[in-house]
């Protein structure tokens, strides 16, 4: 079993102030992989100080000092890449195909693209005779979850280091070994002492030490709405800045007019994957109500080619949610979904037949869902689908809107001018339109209680910046 107890703190792995740890689970065997140390306040105290330490020097470098730094990360990641892989599946129970073409690829993903935005990003322009400069905000506290914790870790430590600020990681205790990892490869690629530093630890230990830490001068969230709004009251006392990626519950609209064969099984594997642990997960399918018998008959046979197993196994498609907390907690959804008197299509409560060690949920689809049912207004996080039926394309619009997130939305249609009118309707941070997938360059974040600020590309620059106007820069 792997013992991962040090901290990464000053350009070191030392050990925590106090003594506690924690086992991590493979959710496949629900055995122990691996131990880890779990932080304290006074962890978080040694890691902030570190990072101010390094911040003046560290935001002093120049543009050409840090391309240099990221192309050293990108070559020391993709030398470890397969490890990466391996590490995400066993942590979070993703299949091994899946968390190698798209969890892992996501660091290399984001630090490219971070890349290509800091050779031409705009750190200075004139306004008149004032020069207004973008400087780095200080020292970052990051949070991040188990769901795509590589991703997540890397769309906020790439922009960081890009823009010249210094960091304190806490990543999630139930995954955290890929960031264990990532730590190796930033000290083997030469980032400067102080200017990334992980803490392990839990949200009442670590996380709310870091939001509230005087030294820290921005934090960055990516989890629950519940635990996102704790750590906007811990860090206010202080009036840092607070960029938060939270929940979702994204509806995803068909037109009358759409390929329903294709959009259907395309939609609900989607909403399936990662075991449907995505913030972003179509999970609402409103569908016109005249075509909800063969949506029904669609989406159960879409649902059949899932293939559950063994992350490990090639042929497996969806792996086990990442932790009986989890699964008990999306057990009692699909509870709440039957009471509630929704249609159960397929799937249901209790584990697939032949998988009874592991955290296995049932593909589970629900139909004649009403948008005021538990399973239409909580994010589940598991792979379980809501067909909604609507009457026509303004009552579609309003009930993907009657939600009080707004991370995501999709709309299929034959038209895209049409397509293109009910994204404009949409209150979400993102659309997608006839199954594009998600681009890394551009924004992602959410409207209401989706979060606020924007992460990935050039708009993943802006949280890390403070904005100074100098007057009189160039005197006429």
């Amino acid at each position: 079993m792997q013992r991962c107890e040090q901290f990464y703190i000053n350009g070191q792995w030392v050990d925590p102030v106090e003594r506690r740890t924690l086992e991590v689970i493979n959710p496949a065997t629900e055995q122990p992989i691996a131990t880890i140390a779990l932080g304290s306040a006074a962890d978080v105290d040694k890691a902030c100080t570190a990072a101010r330490a390094a911040f003046p020097a560290y935001s002093r470098t120049s543009r050409a000092e840090r391309i240099a730094l990221l192309e050293r990360i990108i070559a020391g990641y993709q030398a470890r890449y397969g490890e990466f892989a391996a590490v995400i599946s066993q942590e979070m129970g993703a299949p091994i195909t899946l968390a190698t073409r798209a969890q892992a690829a996501m660091i290399v993903g984001h630090f490219s693209a971070a890349l290509q935005v800091l050779k031409e990003f705009r750190f200075e322009e004139d306004i008149g005779t004032t020069r207004v400069l973008r400087e780095p905000i200080g020292v970052c506290a990051f949070i991040t979850p188990w769901n795509w914790p590589a991703n997540q870790i890397a769309c906020k430590v790439a922009p960081a280091l890009a823009t010249g600020c210094t960091m304190v990681l806490k990543p999630s205790e139930i995954a955290p070994l890929d960031a264990y990892l990532f730590a190796q490869v930033l000290h083997d690629a030469g980032v400067p002492p102080g200017v990334f530093n992980l803490v392990n630890g839990d949200g009442p230990g670590v996380g709310s030490a870091l939001a509230a830490h005087p030294e820290v001068d921005m934090v960055s969230f990516t989890g629950s709405t519940r635990a996102g709004i704790q750590v906007a009251k811990n860090a206010a006392d202080t009036v840092k800045r607070v960029c938060q990626e939270l929940g979702g519950k994204s509806a995803n609209i068909l037109l009358d007019d759409a390929d329903f064969q294709k959009a259907v099984t395309r939609d609900v594997l989607g909403c399936f994957s990662n075991s449907g642990q995505s913030c972003n997960a179509p999970t609402r399918m409103l569908v016109p109500a005249a075509r909800l018998d063969e949506v029904k008959s669609i989406a159960r046979a879409a649902a059949a080619m899932v293939k559950e197993g063994d992350p490990q196994a090639e042929s497996t498609t969806m792996g086990p949610v990442v932790s009986k907390a989890q699964y008990d907690r999306i057990q009692r959804l699909i509870q709440a979904g039957i009471d509630e008197g929704a249609e159960l299509v397929c799937g249901g409560t209790g584990k697939p037949e032949g998988l009874e060690t592991g955290y296995y949920v049932k593909p589970t689809i629900f139909a004649n869902v009403r948008n005021d049912m538990t399973i239409a207004r909580e994010e589940v996080f598991g792979p379980v689908l809501a067909i909604l039926p609507y009457r026509d394309e303004a009552e579609a619009i309003r009930i993907a809107n009657d939600t009080v997130y707004g991370l995501s939305g999709y709309v299929t249609s034959a038209s895209i001018e049409r397509a293109r009118n009910v994204a404009a309707q949409l209150r979400t941070g993102m659309v997608h339109l006839n199954g594009a997938s998600t681009d890394i360059a551009a924004p992602f974040g959410g409207y209401k209680q989706s979060g606020n600020g924007r992460e990935w590309g050039e708009h993943g620059f802006h949280d890390f910046l403070e904005t100074k106007a100098v007057m009189g820069f160039n005197p006429g």
